[in-house]
């Protein structure tokens, strides 16, 4: 039965860290961690037992999408070449910068040797492998075609990558602009405002409305603080919490779907992601039933992952998959009509990854409309914001300069 020990390592940056790790014996814990570069300095044993066969690290780096897709294409390169499973493995596991990562190839590695498949061994670090991988990872190895499957879902995830950083691209913008907007009103309330106001106290007479109003905000960020901001805070945290129960993503799900300016980019990404993801999967001949619980847990939106579940059911009756979107408005009539052609015709995953190339150059086309509509907008919002200030606090000087007059 394997056992958990605690080690210290020095890492290749010449770093001192800590971590522990399941294995049969001290000898495996050496051999592992010598595989990742590491350099043991201290190994024993360790009272707790883990759960889990993977690698802990604090220290270490987040898996991301990009780190798995670069690691897909390099092994399907060495499946393809002749590569045994095992040494692939061991050399995916000595090359790659992320030190997560690496742990848990050698983790996987471990397993396939003892006699696991590729797919099960996987399935044991669903933080760094997604269902959808382990799935067609699977298809893959009962299909005896694991490079192209390799391939296929690295391409997958890297166009996936491509969307993502489009969508951020889109929002880097805006996000930066009403920060910096924020800041300045900020800096206004809380230094500049309390200024005019000790100067208007000492002249006397009455305000016009929004000096007043400017000043009276003024005091409350000054003076309430421990009203707003715990309020400010728990609004945060409390919307948080709302949107990961079931009935709060859905409800904001379907809000997102319905803003003026975000909505069409939010569906068309939708969109893709659910052809994208589908077609990937009937490719690599993932069982449809399985195929579509994995789109409702990735396709990342709950209104859609509901008409994912009706096909389901559809499915289970015998009946088709294009059919019942037709009752869902988040599935316009072309995707529905094509998914019916394909169907007809036996080339679903075809018109499926059609479908996904479409919507990608829509959200191509709608990042860069909504780059070129909100740059002058938020400029505009800016201008708006601390010119009313401005305004606002230099009224009461045009009245006087009247009154001399």
């Amino acid at each position: 039965m394997p056992t958990t020990y605690a080690y210290k390592v020095r890492d290749r940056a010449g770093k001192i860290v800590q971590g522990t790790v399941e294995a049969e014996s001290e000898t495996a814990v050496v051999g592992r961690l010598r595989q990742m570069g590491l350099a043991p300095l201290l190994i024993e044993e360790h009272k707790e037992t883990l759960g889990k066969k993977e690698l802990h690290f604090p220290w270490g780096n987040k898996v991301k999408p990009k780190d798995i897709a670069v690691m897909s294409r390099q092994f399907a390169t060495m499946i393809n070449s002749g590569l045994s499973l095992l040494r692939a493995l061991n050399i995916l596991a000595e090359q790659t910068d992320n030190t997560r990562l690496a742990g848990v190839l050698s983790a996987v590695r471990s397993d396939v040797e003892k006699g696991q498949s590729l797919s099960q061994a996987l399935a044991k670090h669903p933080k760094v492998f997604s269902r959808l991988y382990v799935a067609m990872i699977k298809a893959g190895e009962t299909g005896g075609v694991l490079d192209k499957t390799l391939l296929r879902m690295a391409e997958t995830m890297e166009k996936e990558v491509a969307l993502r950083h489009k969508i951020k691209s889109a929002m880097t913008y805006p996000v930066v602009v009403f920060g910096l907007v924020i800041i300045i009103v900020s800096a206004m309330l809380l230094f500049v405002v309390p200024m005019f106001k000790n100067l208007y106290t000492q002249l006397g007479g009455t305000l016009p409305l929004p000096t007043r109003v400017l000043i009276l905000l003024s005091d409350f960020i000054k003076k309430a603080w421990f009203i707003w901001l715990p309020g400010s805070i728990g609004s945060v945290v409390g919307f948080r919490k709302w949107i990961q129960t079931d009935k709060g993503r859905a409800k904001w799900d379907a809000i997102k779907l319905k803003l003026p300016v975000f909505g069409t980019l939010v569906h068309k990404t939708a969109l893709s992601r659910y052809s994208r993801t589908l077609a990937a999967l009937f490719r690599s001949g993932v069982p449809i039933l399985q195929g579509l619980d994995i789109v409702k847990e990735t396709v990342n939106n709950a209104v859609m992952a509901e008409a994912v579940t009706e096909v389901q059911l559809s499915v289970k009756e015998g009946a088709s998959i294009a059919k019942p979107l037709e009752a869902h408005a988040i599935f316009p009539p072309m995707v529905v009509q094509m998914m019916m052609v394909g169907e007809e015709t036996g080339a679903l995953d075809t018109m499926l990854e059609k479908i996904a190339d479409f919507y990608d150059q829509e959200v191509d086309a709608t990042v860069e409309a909504l780059t070129s509509l909100i740059e002058p907008l938020l400029i505009a919002v800016m201008g708006v914001a601390v010119g009313g200030m401005v305004v606002a606090l230099y009224m009461p000087m045009f009245n006087i300069i009247n009154l001399i007059k």
